[in-house]
């Protein structure tokens, strides 16, 4: 990971934590209900998530008190505008820039001296079943304070009201009281520390439960998308609800996307992009063996690229530029189909979300589109940086030199 580092290509808007911080958060962890980390100093993202505490716990989500009761922890107003490394769910960042938006002067007084947890709360406490999914809908934000400080705010109150009243000022006891909340607190009299529940509505979303599910219920009819085929072969069985459910290797999902206007594609037009040449080198470089030259310079080099790909073996050569060749003898004769030329992976790489969905839609649509077929380089590490960081790491040195470059530049 150390070339992505250098370009800061890997997690680097993290913000580190340590000293008081890091007090604070085991004590979000522990009110969680979680074992507090030995760590001295770590990082953390937009939703309090940190990578070196789940590589600690040898828990990804650790923050998580199972798959329906995802958590989050603020301990810092730097947290705002930050990204969400590993979403449990794709609604997550969403929710915490909701929590800023509506809290943020607030978390920025309260965080002076305290840490807030955040009890995403879906009304589910635990999962049964994998079409449970479906229940997640309106979902309450509460907040909670460590050393319950908005609790203690309310007795210092009340001591300073009792205080006012008839002769209690010459109360040595009150006295004391009064002093020791101000030592163990400071000055609560005049601080907001009351944050309301927020509600979230989720519509369409990717979770991770159930090791990864798209249910897909603002089109024609709901879809609900499994990436396991276990869960998938558990959730057929299902006789109640009235969705429409795939596994994501099944050819008949994309047939069904195009069909509820999901989904486009327009070969002729997106040949004509620089999307359609990062996915074909890409996909260029995953037919190469032993080359005398490094990738990346084949892969930016026509000439050395129009060698190599003279090298391949017919099959090879035919899946790459598959595409062009179906374009080629459409020109001549209109009986010839897509699936008897164009390679399968390819031809599902170069969909695209349909242009009449919102903009939040086509988010989520270019996830699904790019856990399909990850032959875009560029859209695997917007949409799926956890699958792409995986992946990297079994690249040739110099592909891993060609997809810095392809990121960076955004070609």
């Amino acid at each position: 990971m150390e070339k992505l580092k250098e370009a800061n290509l890997y997690r680097d808007e993290l913000i580190p934590i340590s000293g008081k911080l890091v007090e604070r958060y085991n004590q979000c962890l522990i009110k969680l209900g979680f074992e507090p980390t030995k760590l001295n100093s770590f990082s953390i993202d937009g939703i309090g998530w940190s990578p070196e505490i789940a590589e600690e716990k040898k828990i990804v989500h650790y923050l998580n008190n199972g798959d329906a009761n995802p958590h989050g922890i603020i301990i810092t107003p730097l947290q705002k505008g930050k990204p969400v490394y590993n979403p449990f769910h794709t609604f997550d960042r969403d929710m915490m820039q909701t929590v800023f938006r509506i809290h943020g002067e607030k978390i920025n007084d309260i965080t002076r001296d305290c840490a807030i947890c955040l009890d995403f709360d879906q009304y589910i406490d635990a999962f049964y079943d994998p079409l449970d999914v479906l229940k997640y809908k309106n979902i309450t934000i509460h907040f909670h304070l460590i050393n319950n400080l908005d609790k203690a705010q309310k007795h210092q109150l009340s001591l300073v009201e009792i205080f006012k009243k008839d002769n209690n000022f010459i109360d040595e006891s009150l006295h004391e009281q009064l002093l020791a909340s101000a030592k163990a607190y400071g000055d609560l009299r005049n601080r907001d520390l009351s944050l309301h529940e927020l509600q979230f509505k989720a519509d369409s979303f990717y979770t991770k439960a159930f090791n990864g599910v798209y249910v897909l219920r603002d089109f024609i009819s709901p879809i609900v998308v499994f990436e396991d085929e276990q869960w998938y072969k558990e959730a057929i069985k299902d006789t109640i609800h009235d969705v429409i459910i795939f596994h994501i290797s099944q050819p008949e999902l994309m047939e069904k996307l195009r069909d509820h206007v999901i989904i486009e594609y327009d070969l002729e037009e997106v040949v004509k992009t620089k999307r359609y040449e990062r996915i074909k080198k890409f996909m260029f470089s995953q037919e190469l063996k032993n080359t005398q030259h490094p990738i990346k310079n084949i892969l930016n080099d026509t000439v050395l690229f129009k060698s190599y790909l003279n090298k391949l073996d017919i099959n090879a050569r035919k899946k790459v530029m598959s595409v062009e060749l179906y374009l080629e003898k459409l020109e001549v004769s209109n009986q010839y189909k897509i699936a008897d030329i164009v390679d399968i992976h390819l031809f599902n790489a170069l969909h695209e979300p349909h242009s009449s969905l919102n903009a939040k839609h086509q988010d989520l649509i270019w996830k699904l589109l790019i856990n399909i077929s990850t032959l875009d380089v560029l859209f695997l590490y917007w949409y799926d940086k956890e699958e792409f960081y995986k992946v990297y790491e079994t690249w040739d040195e110099s592909l891993k030199d060609w997809v810095i470059e392809v990121i960076r530049n955004n070609i």
